[in-house]
């Protein structure tokens, strides 16, 4: 028997005899009366759980793929060992049988096996790259001014040159400031040249929180080094958009935090996994989980103060963003996520930046018209804020998305698959902003990229929650994606219910009898 078959054996003896102990606690007088009439039976119990559990390849993890595989056989088993402890109780007329305890220990036993299988899928998905953490630079030797593309033009970074090295950063950074961290003077000065930047227009603090910027005159620093991690900030914008008013134009951030990536590693390269599962489960839950949901947000951050909270990559990079950053190098430090911004515009106005896990998204719908349309977070947050960096980086594919997001969760590719995060959408319906058929509503980045003919097109109607790509058979590309909504578009100004009503039906049997899904 292979070494993961016998682990989740023996964790499943402990999910069903912790859930005994458990409920045989709950009952008054639960020593003196029900253990001694309750262990012999569920000794019983237990075998059977055993052997319906090796006869019905439970405990084969290893070889199966998809999370659905994982908890297909936890539902088909424990439903048949269920049924099996009902038919043994009426066969054997042991009604007096506490029902809380009976059916508590079953029930309590199978919500622990699919906490403990989601956990597995999730870790193993996380080992094998399934959020594919990246680098956005490979530590570059500096051999000139850095060329930047950025969204409207390009920013040339070649600083003016000071004769006296003692004038500059550089000698006070490598022997004072980071003399015990050598890799991280390394990465900066591999990326920023240094010996041009004034150490009278420099500012390098370890701290979490705003006092030690607040009072710093606007404008008048070109770097400002943080060297303590950003999870420990309770508000993260309002300290990056105060160093971003404290920094001249094109001045440079450098700072840290531990990503939710890092985290993972520390947790399962520390414990066994049958330890860093729950400790891992219950770190994500409340650091990471609770900051996003409305009441139990304000109770976390009166408990934690905001301290050492759990963030994704794409998180620190959509914030950096937001708050009128681009980054330009990023690396792992001791098991910390650094990265080098450069300010190159003020903050951005977007008094709801998406956090939650009901979301709503600006889009350009009829005429032009913008409009926010709903939806369920399948992404980090603020990771819409990325979207002119990822298209630089990736490639696009089926119906305009990107090759290798990093920014979508993996719960989000699940979502996102079965088109579950679509549901809000039928909202915009109701209101009147979206029709049931009609091209995807597209942000202000995506549908600049469309040729000018199919823009025109498109805000002559309504965008819609059914697209017309599914029903045709064309590449999926974006450039097929162009292609097909060109032909439904010209096709709807001359029918537009006719055409309406053909797609609807190509859709609905496509999903239903093709497996089309989303993606």
């Amino acid at each position: 028997m292979k070494k993961s078959k016998i682990l989740f054996l023996i964790l499943d003896l402990l999910f069903i005899t912790s859930a005994f102990i458990f409920f045989i606690w709950l009952k008054p007088a639960s020593r003196r009366i029900y253990l001694p009439a309750y262990y012999r039976p569920f000794l019983g119990f237990a075998f059977i759980w055993i052997v319906t559990s090796l006869i019905g390849d439970k405990f084969n993890l290893a070889d199966k793929k998809r999370l659905k595989d994982l908890l297909n056989p936890i539902f088909r088993i424990d439903i048949t060992i269920l049924a099996i402890a009902v038919t043994l109780i009426y066969i054997f007329q042991r009604f007096s049988y506490s029902r809380m305890i009976v059916f508590g220990t079953i029930l309590f036993s199978i919500s622990l096996e699919i906490i403990f299988v989601i956990s597995y899928y999730l870790h193993r998905k996380v080992r094998n790259g399934f959020d594919n953490p990246i680098t956005l630079s490979v530590k570059p030797k500096f051999v000139g001014p850095i060329v930047l593309d950025f969204e409207d033009e390009k920013f040339d970074y070649k600083l003016p040159e000071i004769k006296n090295i003692d004038e500059t950063i550089y000698p006070n950074l490598k022997n004072k400031y980071l003399i015990d961290n050598i890799e991280m003077f390394d990465f900066i000065e591999q990326n920023i040249n240094l010996d041009r930047i004034k150490k009278s227009e420099s500012f390098i603090i370890h701290t979490h929180t705003l006092f030690n910027i607040e009072n710093v005159e606007p404008a008048s620093h070109q770097l400002f080094i943080n060297l303590h991690r950003i999870n420990d900030i309770r508000r993260i914008n309002m300290y990056l958009i105060q160093i971003n008013k404290n920094l001249k134009y094109k001045g440079y951030f450098i700072g840290n935090c531990e990503t939710i990536q890092e985290r993972h590693k520390k947790y399962f390269n520390s414990f066994p996994f049958f330890i860093a599962a729950p400790l891992y489960l219950l770190d994500f839950t409340y650091k990471r989980i609770f900051p996003k949901i409305p009441i139990l947000k304000e109770t976390y951050f009166a408990i934690s103060k905001g301290e050492n909270r759990a963030i994704s990559q794409a998180e620190i990079l959509g914030r950096l963003y937001f708050c009128g950053f681009r980054v330009i190098a990023t690396t792992e430090i001791n098991n910390l996520f650094h990265f080098i911004a450069v300010k190159v515009r003020e903050p951005k106005e977007d008094p709801n930046p998406s956090y939650g896990p009901f979301i709503k998204l600006r889009r350009v719908g009829q005429d032009g018209e913008l409009f926010y349309v709903y939806k369920l977070r399948t992404m980090h947050p603020y990771s819409e804020y990325l979207q002119s960096y990822i298209h630089n980086k990736y490639q696009l594919e089926d119906y305009g998305k990107f090759k290798e997001d990093f920014r979508i969760t993996s719960w989000g590719k699940i979502i996102r698959r079965f088109w579950i995060d679509e549901l809000p959408q039928f909202i915009n319906f109701l209101k009147g902003d979206l029709s049931l058929v009609g091209v995807r509503a597209l942000s202000e980045h995506f549908f600049n990229l469309y040729p000018e003919d199919v823009k025109k097109l498109r805000t002559e109607f309504k965008p819609g929650i059914f697209p017309p790509g599914v029903a045709e058979e064309i590449p999926k590309s974006f450039e097929g994606t162009i292609q097909a909504e060109r032909k439904y578009l010209l096709k709807k100004l001359k029918h537009p219910i006719r055409t309406d009503f053909k797609y609807f039906f190509i859709i609905l049997y496509k999903i239903i009898f093709k497996n089309i899904r989303g993606g």
